[in-house]
Parts: structure tokens; sequence; C-alpha cells
């Protein structure tokens, strides 16, 4: 499938970077693990997302607001055909992906791929809308979130999450980290860094 935007354009091309490798060396092993929104933070607050750019990813931003760095927060458009209008992302808890990572390294020391280029999908394989993701943020904080509605963002795509069924099947992978606890470890993070 064709990437939707040109952030996605750029991750294909390196999945075909590996590719062309793997057919040129067939004696490599390669997987590629494909991260959906990775969110959140290490449970005890020492390890955490801390852009040195203005944070462009959701959770960053709303932590960010919430604690007083940003005074409001915009939702880019609430007429997608989605639940309540704003747009759908799969969220993964960056501890459910460092285990991805434990995992298919396990699954390359037991030689266990059907070739020597394989790809997993690492998500929840369920979408949170951007206002869901808010007002889990809310929840499990107990903050109010100061946001506004905008218009739609060019290049943002309506839907993406993953198809996680390989994942779990051929790794023995599974996320086990909801949208609250990626709301709950972002925001002691915030707080502490």
């Amino acid at each position: 499938q064709e990437a939707e935007s040109p952030y996605a354009r750029t991750k294909q091309m390196g999945e075909q970077i590996i590719l062309d490798f793997s057919k040129v060396h067939p004696a490599s092993n390669s997987i590629v693990l494909r991260y959906f929104n990775p969110a959140g933070a290490h449970e005890s607050a020492l390890i955490g997302e801390a852009p040195s750019n203005p944070a462009t990813n959701l959770v960053p931003v709303i932590t960010e607001t919430a604690i007083g760095k940003r005074p409001e927060m915009v939702v880019f458009g609430d007429d997608y055909p989605t639940r309540d209008g704003s747009c759908v992302r799969d969220f993964i808890h960056v501890m459910d992906l460092a285990n991805a990572h434990t995992k298919a390294l396990q699954y390359l020391l037991e030689s266990r791929q059907s070739s020597n280029y394989e790809v997993f999908n690492l998500g929840t394989g369920q979408g949170v809308t951007v206002l869901e993701a808010i007002h889990a943020f809310e929840s499990a904080t107990g903050q109010k979130l100061n946001y506004r509605i905008g218009p739609r963002r060019p290049g943002d795509v309506i839907a993406v999450y993953a198809n996680k069924d390989r994942s779990e099947k051929r790794l023995g992978w599974r996320p086990s980290r909801t949208i609250g606890q990626i709301m709950e470890t972002a925001w002691k993070w915030e707080k502490k860094r």
C-alpha cells in the first residue's frame, strides 16, 4: 500500500532499503518493526519523551498544555467520518514497544523467521480519536485540558491503526497498557522533567 503522508513515505523508503539489502544478502536476517503512535513514559518517570523542538505528537502536546507550557492545544478538525469527528490513531505505550523489541530479538536469535526479511506491526489494533485521547488524559489525571477545535491540517490521515495479528502469532507479543496508562505515565514524566 502506498504511503499517505510524507512521514509515512520516509518509513516506507527505509523499509525498501532493508528489503533490497536482504535480497542481495540472503544470509542476512532482518526484522522491521512498524511503530504506530508511541507514547507514554517509563513507570518510574525517569525516562520519557522530551522534544527539543515544540512537540507535535499528540500526547506530549497534551501534557505540555496541561502543565502550562502551552496556553492551549488545537484539535485539527472535527468533521472527519469518525466516532466524534476527530482523527483516529493507534497509541502504543513505549514499554509495550520495549517488550516487542525483546520478543523480536528472541525471535531472531532462535532462528524462527520464515524468511530473511519480516515485518511486524506494533500497535494495539484499536483506534483512539484525538478527542477520546484528550478525555482519557483528563480522566486519568484529573486535569482539565484547555483545547479548541481548529481546521483540518493538510496531510492528516483520517484513521491509522495496526493489524497486530502477525506480531501476536509469530512473536508472541501483545500490548498490555491502555490509553489511560499511557496518559498517566506521560503526565507523571511531564511533571518530573
